[in-house]
């Protein structure tokens, strides 16, 4: 038998005692005695990424007010022009009467309405650009504007201008396109010289016609090469997500400076996309704002690595180093300059060669009428000759250097 008369006051005084404390505990941290330190159950907040000297790098809002910022540098672009194709001689065998479904009666048949069995399309596309210049010049990709017979470009503030394509260079992919108006507010523009494979990397641009998408990751690479492009620029590699319509937009570093322009994806892969240096798109842009035209060093050889499968065949030691001309354009500088098929490359200005992307890169590191010294292996001897850089034609193949 409980005796209550002893129970009720021993529970009274447990229940006194764990009240104090607790009273205690709240009071303290009322009135802010309590530290992080001593409170078993604080929460550690993250703190912002800074560099050495303690500027804030990465916090909880840089990344959005970066691209606030930019959005008004960047521009959407939209194309259409007119494809001329011919009505399918497929057409019996296809389904929803022969195109009928999506194109309307007749098409397809022999009764085409379009004369001599060929009918107008018009086809449209869509891209990203940045304002180089306040009075309206427009920096994007050459394919983004392709041979658009009309460009629109809207601005931020949703305004909307006809553009004209001022200059384009295939070499590089690049184009400036001009728009009626002035007082625009430009991209702010970095350097792409001291990037490095992890830096922070923002982009944005016009993907699948959903404008000024924002999108962030980090540089994966440097130096990379595209067959498309002919490896004619070392791109910068990104996994920031890009796709089509990103082309022509800005990729910024984390302080909001354009260091890139997005310009191409792997379609057999997830997140991996280049951009062009804006280094070499700033001398693209202000030389075809200056001259109207690109001047770029040019010396018209076809080149091969040499391999021992390659030394054996041209009856030279598997050892031999160096890079062999594996042709030339009829009247280029190296064929006026006495350079020959089979001739092996072994030095340019001094500097020992070992592959064709050292060839290129003190080619390109010169001047149309510059005069470069070269070192080549033939029949056995060392010879040298001195090459006039020429320019090189529009209607050259890329792949020669």
């Amino acid at each position: 038998m409980i005796n209550r008369e002893k129970v009720i006051p021993w529970l009274g005084g447990i229940l006194i005692g764990l009240l104090i404390p607790a009273a205690f505990f709240f009071g303290q941290l009322q009135s802010g005695k309590l530290s992080e330190s001593s409170n078993p159950i604080s929460v550690i907040q993250p703190k912002p990424i800074t560099n050495a000297n303690g500027k804030i790098l990465l916090a909880e809002n840089t990344v959005a007010d970066i691209a606030q910022r930019a959005s008004d540098g960047v521009v959407n672009i939209d194309i259409s022009s007119s494809v001329t194709v011919a009505d399918s001689p497929f057409a019996p065998l296809m389904p929803f009467g022969n195109f009928e479904f999506f194109f309307g009666p007749g098409f397809g048949r022999g009764g085409s309405p379009f004369p001599n069995g060929q009918h107008k399309l018009e086809r449209k596309g869509a891209g990203s650009g940045l304002i180089y210049r306040a009075d309206g010049y427009i920096l994007t990709n050459n394919h983004v504007v392709g041979e658009a017979d009309d460009i629109q470009v809207t601005l931020n503030d949703k305004r909307v201008f006809k553009g004209t394509v001022l200059g384009r260079d295939n070499f590089t992919d690049l184009a400036l396109v001009k728009i009626n108006t002035k007082d625009l507010p430009i991209a702010q523009l970095g350097s792409s010289k001291s990037l490095r494979p992890g830096d922070w990397v923002i982009a944005i641009g016009n993907p699948m016609g959903l404008d000024h998408t924002v999108t962030f990751g980090i540089i994966s690479a440097l130096g990379r090469s595209l067959r498309d492009l002919n490896n004619n620029v070392e791109l910068i590699q990104t996994d920031a997500a890009i796709n089509p319509g990103n082309s022509g937009g800005p990729l910024l570093n984390i302080h909001g400076e354009v260091i890139g322009l997005n310009t191409a994806i792997r379609g057999d892969a997830q997140n991996i996309g280049f951009a062009i240096p804006i280094d070499i798109a700033k001398d693209i842009a202000d030389q075809l704002l200056t001259k109207g035209s690109i001047e770029r060093a040019y010396l018209g050889i076809y080149m091969q690595e040499m391999d021992e499968n390659l030394a054996r065949s041209l009856g030279v030691s598997p050892n031999t180093k160096g890079v062999v001309i594996a042709g030339l354009t009829a009247g280029s500088p190296a064929e006026k300059a006495g350079l020959e098929q089979g001739d092996i490359i072994q030095k340019v200005e001094g500097k020992t060669i070992k592959t064709g992307r050292e060839v290129q890169t003190v080619t390109r590191s010169h001047k149309p009428g510059d005069v470069i010294s070269m070192v080549i292996f033939r029949d056995g001897h060392m010879k040298s000759f001195d090459v006039k850089i020429g320019n090189y034609p529009s209607n050259s193949r890329s792949s020669e250097k």
